[in-house]
């Protein structure tokens, strides 16, 4: 049976991107280390941070190993484990990068590059209309041969670190609960509260409350409803490189995660406000909608919520054959 026809591929069978590993071959023995782990180290991360300030943690690290060094000890752990995660993904589970990427024939580097430009513009945009409008929150940070080298490291790491994420999240996790769960709907859900989860030891958390963990997860349902309606993570890598990425090149904070060699310093006194809900409530219905113009988005319903089914390579190819040979 035909899971759905692809007008990428002229409108022959091929399965969504859940589906695609909801094969014989799926080992759940072989799927369950990675989760138990990631889960393990957050509660670990979490406990291990209740009795500690991360803000003046991260103040000794900085006044030891200096901005660039404590970023790369941030950072670079996660930046390693994106390629572990692809390792295991290709030696243990055989499966195919492609395949945990996206559910077309290759990778589209231009859904990623479009949706890094969208949001990379949008952030210097927004950036530049807040120190236009509020000029005394703001100080110039800007020091070239500290900035230069940081932005050589920010470049390597951040999109290792970005795609890490989003490898575990809304691929490892997102294709494994969907073919636990046989539910669309069970991944988006459980992937997106546990991404906020993630964050909820950040300083940020500790600074504004739990009010910021709207935004957190809000983005995790925002990822992961544009992963399964475009059958393919291209437009979540874009976007959280872009957002990752540039945000720690325009702007940093005291109170921050990101403590970097930037072009600006926020000095206000951080705050919880309409910052928070605005992108969820606003702004990533808009992007929602520009994505979905884009690139035709249809049957919302079944791709966010249906039932994922048994796809069978040897019977599908059979099938592609035969209606070409009619």
């Amino acid at each position: 049976m035909c899971i759905y026809k692809s007008p990428i591929f002229e409108n022959k069978c091929f399965p969504m991107y859940i589906e695609q590993i909801n094969t014989k071959r799926f080992n759940f023995l072989f799927y369950l280390p990675i989760p138990v782990l990631f889960l393990g180290l957050m509660v670990v991360n979490y406990f291990s941070t209740q009795d500690v300030n991360v803000e003046d943690t991260l103040k000794l690290f900085i006044d030891q190993f200096g901005v660039n060094l404590t970023f790369v000890i941030l950072i670079g752990p996660l930046s390693a484990a994106c390629l572990f995660l692809l390792f295991w993904v290709k030696f243990v589970h055989q499966q195919s990068i492609r395949s945990l990427t996206t559910s077309r024939k290759k990778v589209d580097w231009k859904r990623i590059l479009f949706s890094f430009t969208i949001w990379g513009l949008f952030s210097i945009v927004s950036t530049l209309i807040l120190y236009y409008n509020a000029p005394e929150n703001f100080i110039l940070n800007f020091d070239a041969s500290k900035f230069y080298i940081f932005l050589i490291l920010a470049i390597v790491l951040i999109p290792l670190q970005t795609s890490f994420e989003e490898y575990l999240f809304r691929g490892y996790l997102m294709q494994g609960i969907g073919v636990v769960t046989k539910s669309k709907l069970a991944p988006l859900l459980i992937t997106s509260i546990l991404f906020g989860l993630m964050h909820i030891a950040n300083p940020e958390v500790g600074k504004l409350g739990y009010i910021i963990m709207v935004y957190y997860i809000g983005t995790g349902f925002f990822l992961g409803i544009i992963t399964l309606m475009d059958d393919g993570m291209e437009l979540a890598l874009g976007f959280h490189a872009a957002n990752n990425l540039v945000g720690a090149l325009l702007v940093t904070a005291d109170w921050t995660a990101f403590q970097t060699h930037s072009i600006f310093k926020d000095v206000s006194e951080p705050s919880a406000s309409y910052d928070v809900l605005f992108p969820v409530l606003v702004i990533f219905p808009i992007l929602l909608f520009i994505f979905g113009r884009k690139y035709e988005w249809t049957n919302w319903k079944e791709k966010l919520s249906g039932t994922v089914r048994e796809y069978n390579v040897e019977k599908e190819l059979i099938n592609i054959k035969g209606k070409e040979n009619e």
